[in-house]
């Protein structure tokens, strides 16, 4: 069944009529996700590409791949990390809201999600969120005054927290838009 299928009523007659339309004066924000890892598994890159897709209509989302330094069993973690957080830095221009994936930031619900992007939108800043590595995140990154945002209590694997968070966004991009993809 498509969402046209589902009975639900929309002005202007179908959601693909408004879910997605650029709306007149709105900010174009653009989101970046600088993930650090690459070669994801198969599965994580189809449910990102599907949830990729569905936000092009109506939302500017890059996600950028970082490769992990170098590790070997004897490696000096601390220097791990400010290696893969020079990697980030070259990828920001300095005037983005930064967000932070961490396990020990704030939780949010869905709906705060979708009430932050808005208020990101009215900023007119673009916004760069960032998954950490295996290791985490350098201190600079845990210590500033950047959003700190925690998707679980969980500990998630780095893959599926990339996919987790990006349904988060195109969710709350729905809630938005007044689209039916999220029920309470």
């Amino acid at each position: 069944m498509t969402l046209s299928d589902s009975g639900a009523k929309f002005p202007g007659g179908s959601p693909a009529n408004n879910f997605g339309k650029k709306c007149p004066g709105r900010i174009e924000l653009k989101i970046k996700i600088l993930a650090l890892g690459a070669r994801m598994p198969s599965w994580v890159q189809e449910g990102c590409d599907e949830y990729l897709q569905r936000i092009r209509p109506m939302q500017q989302l890059e996600l950028v791949e970082i490769p992990l330094a170098k590790r070997g069993k004897t490696s000096d973690i601390s220097r791990v990390k400010a290696e893969e957080a020079e990697a980030i830095e070259k990828q920001l221009r300095g005037n983005e809201n930064l967000v932070v994936l961490d396990v020990r930031g704030k939780p949010f619900s869905t709906h705060e999600l979708a009430d932050s992007i808005g208020n990101w939108q009215m900023d007119g800043r673009d916004v760069v969120i960032i998954i950490g590595g295996p290791d985490g995140l350098d201190e600079r990154f845990l210590s500033g005054t950047y959003t700190r945002l925690s998707l679980s209590k969980l500990t998630l694997p780095h893959p599926l927290a990339r996919m987790v968070l990006i349904e988060q966004i195109y969710r709350a991009l729905a809630i938005n838009a007044n689209h039916p993809y999220h029920r309470e």
